[in-house]
């Protein structure tokens, strides 16, 4: 009996709270958390920061941004420590066994599709500069790149961990080090830089951008931070970590664009004529953020067909590694719009820990099969995001979701 037990362990914990003894400290949860935030894509919001402020605009949209995303991911982040359960079992309480499936099937759809752009984002740049680019190259490097970064979330949160501690800081470090070298080789200082913007950009904008870049991951967060020992020590590691690496991801994409017109700091380090080290920072940058993006979609499809997570973390690998280059160029004007959608779910979730506090800690199981209301929140929080033109989207969309839900719960007592 014990040998069998021991085969059926689930050491990523998807339907049931993080046992006391799996619970880890506040480096290594920053590590991973810090490991989350490295993705090339959130260099693109960068070079459109740089593009159109200034660059006192541009330290206040990422602060005033970074406040934002902080609050709402550090908020998820407590939740997820303070309860010990995955965003999935979070929304079971909270939107009905069967309603969970909406933002189990939304997180899922979201994070397979940027695991399949990380995948051609490094794929394509890399064949280009050192294969010729041709189509082979592509898709040998789209399938190497594919099965290193599945298998590391296919092991779970060990080898998630593992993965941190050795890409952070060499990504920081090498990053950093070469925005040093090319601000140095320029043309004035970055301040001089900056002010040859188009003005384009209000810093409410770039903060929108800023929030924007990673509200969708974000909402990701309570996976991750299940496994802190503590509701704060969740929260803290999750709201440090996320405001640098992201801060450190917009930088490297406004020098880039600055100082050789592109968008993701491999461009500097190809100029610098560092080939080995650019490919290394990149393909340790993207693998950081896909592993766990490949991580959380298992867990939402692992509830949604009430499998195992490790065969929907391959199942959502193969998916995303088979459609890469075509979501690189079809899909991410989609995803973004989906950014929008999955911040309803968030505060929802945290909404449903705070009124109902009282039976998450006595472990009450929600047994209702759809709580409308809340089901109804998020897609009028996602139509109010994607079509209002003013504020910031996905605060738009939070409000309404929060209003929705709220109102459901006073219905629900009476």
């Amino acid at each position: 009996m014990s040998q069998q037990n021991a085969k059926t362990v689930d050491v990523d914990y998807a339907a049931r709270a993080v046992p006391q003894e799996s619970r880890r400290g506040l480096l290594t949860m920053f590590m991973i958390m810090l490991g989350f935030t490295f993705f090339s894509a959130s260099m693109w919001v960068g070079q459109e920061m740089a593009a159109g402020l200034d660059f006192g605009g541009f330290l206040g949209a990422i602060v005033l941004g970074g406040v934002i995303l902080g609050l709402y991911t550090g908020l998820l982040g407590y939740v997820g420590a303070r309860t010990r359960l995955s965003l999935d079992l979070l929304a079971q309480r909270a939107f009905g066994i069967k309603g969970s499936y909406l933002p189990s099937a939304m997180i899922s759809l979201t994070q397979i599709g940027w695991f399949g752009v990380g995948l051609a984002m490094f794929a394509l740049p890399v064949a280009n500069e050192l294969l010729g680019g041709s189509t082979a190259a592509q898709w040998i490097l789209v399938i190497i790149a594919g099965v290193c970064m599945t298998s590391s979330a296919y092991f779970g949160i060990k080898s998630l961990t593992v993965v941190s501690y050795v890409a952070v800081p060499l990504v920081a470090v090498l990053g950093t080090v070469s925005m040093i070298l090319a601000v140095r080789q320029g043309n004035g200082t970055i301040v001089d830089q900056f002010a040859v913007s188009s003005g384009t950009l209000s810093v409410i904008g770039g903060a929108g951008l800023v929030v924007g870049s990673f509200v969708s991951g974000g909402t990701a967060t309570p996976n991750f931070t299940r496994f802190a020992k503590s509701g704060m020590t969740g929260m803290i590691t999750t709201i440090v970590a996320f405001f640098i690496g992201n801060s450190l991801m917009f930088f490297f994409g406004a020098v880039s664009y600055i100082f050789v017109g592109g968008n993701d700091i491999f461009e500097v380090m190809i100029r610098l004529n560092l080939f080995y080290l650019a490919v290394l920072v990149l393909g340790l940058n993207i693998w950081t953020t896909n592993d766990n993006a490949l991580y959380s979609a298992g867990l939402g499809l692992a509830n949604i067909f009430h499998q195992e997570k490790k065969p929907m973390v391959l199942l959502s690998g193969i998916i995303g590694t088979i459609t890469s280059v075509w979501l690189y160029y079809n899909f991410c004007n989609w995803l973004n719009v989906l950014n929008c959608t999955l911040p309803p779910v968030g505060i929802i979730l945290v909404l449903g820990y705070f009124m109902h506090r009282e039976e998450y800690e006595r472990e009450i199981v929600n047994t209702r099969t759809v709580d409308w209301f809340a089901v109804v929140g998020v897609v009028l929080g996602a139509i109010v995001a994607n079509l209002l033109n003013w504020g910031v989207a996905s605060i738009n969309g939070m409000a309404v979701a929060a209003v929705c839900y709220c109102v459901g719960q006073a219905v629900n007592k009476r």
